[in-house]
């Protein structure tokens, strides 16, 4: 399904982070930079996004050239 297209795979990262994750890191204790720590769950998964779109660009471009 993937052959030779693998670097698609980093779009499931958002996924896998966001809902995936999502019951094993609901909760209130630990605090994490003063912010509950699903709170800061979801800023990391929200900054490591682009990160995983990027890197599924780069390796796209990569295929075409």
């Amino acid at each position: 399904m993937f052959r030779g297209r693998r670097h698609l795979l980093w779009l499931l990262v958002p996924y896998v982070l966001y809902l995936g994750a999502l019951p094993l890191v609901n909760r209130v204790h630990p605090v994490v930079f003063g912010i509950p720590f699903l709170f800061f769950w979801m800023l990391a998964a929200t900054l490591a996004t682009p990160l995983a779109v990027w890197l599924a660009y780069r390796g796209d471009r990569r295929r075409r050239t």
